[in-house]
Order: C-alpha cells, then structure tokens, then sequence
C-alpha cells in the first residue's frame, strides 16, 4: 500500500486541531484550578495520564480517516463516514468546553452520551469503507466509556 505522506499529515493535523482546540479548555497539571477542587472517585487516573492518552487517540483518529477518505471513489461513497466523523469531532470539543470550559460536568454528562454513539456510528461507517479504519477508533471508544463512567461519578459526588 502506498502511503500518500501530504494526506497522511492532512488527516492527522486536522484531528490535532481539534486535540488543541479542547486542550485549551483543560486545566494545566498541578493547578488548583476547577478541575482539581472537584470531588473525583479514588480510580481517577493521574493528571499526567491525560495528554499521552488523548495523543494517542488523536493520532489514531487521523490514521482511521485517512485510511477513510484513501478509499474514495465513485464507487465507494464516503460522505456519510466523514459527517459523522466531523460529528464525534466537534462534540469532543464540546465535551471538553462544557466540562472545563462552562464548569458544567451535567452537560457534559450529556455531551459525552452523545460523543459515545457519535463514536459507535463512526466505527460502523468507517468499517464499511475500510474495516481497519473503525478497528483504530475502539480504543477511543474504550477511553470514552471509561471517561463516561468518571463523568457520571463526578457528577455524583460533587
């Protein structure tokens, strides 16, 4: 498989965009800021676990779509993969922006529900394109059933 190096960084800058977009909202580690007033469960992963992980994700996310949009032809429709794909992306940052940003971990309780469908739609589309595509995106689901579970406690315990 020939690997279109331009398109490759294309598909992955654009998901770091995103990344730093929603990185904007977060507390910087060891801050007293919201974040770390917040009553969190004892599983609360460590402050310095956060930012590898979402690279990570980031980076497999931009993987998964440029296999998607390698795919394209007349043939092979992928509109509807990349809508949805657009979708998970925007309410990841609105996650971020309700939780951080508005201090808000009820609407982002909301938002992540969301975000965590948005995500399940995507693997389904981008598996019809490309199966290794939507197999790069379940460790982002993985993460974000955990990060949904951490949110719903939050929201319990404070």
């Amino acid at each position: 498989m020939n690997v279109n190096i331009p398109k490759l960084a294309l598909c992955i800058g654009l998901c770091f965009v995103f990344a730093f977009a929603g990185s904007t909202f977060t507390p910087v580690p060891g801050s007293d800021w919201y974040y770390h007033v917040l009553n969190k469960p004892s599983w609360n992963p460590p402050d310095w676990l956060f930012p590898p992980a979402w690279s990570l994700l980031f980076l497999l996310m931009g993987i998964a779509l440029y296999l998607v949009v390698q795919q394209y032809s007349k043939e092979t429709k992928i509109r509807g993969a990349l809508i949805v794909f657009g979708a998970q992306l925007l309410l990841n940052l609105g996650w971020s922006a309700a939780f951080f940003g508005l201090h808000s971990p009820v609407l982002a309780m909301v938002v992540i529900v969301l975000l965590w469908l948005a995500i399940v739609l995507t693997i389904v589309k981008f598996r019809a394109v490309s199966p290794m595509a939507g197999n790069l995106l379940i460790p982002y689901l993985m993460w974000v059933t955990f990060a949904s579970f951490l949110n719903f406690t939050i929201v319990q315990l404070n």
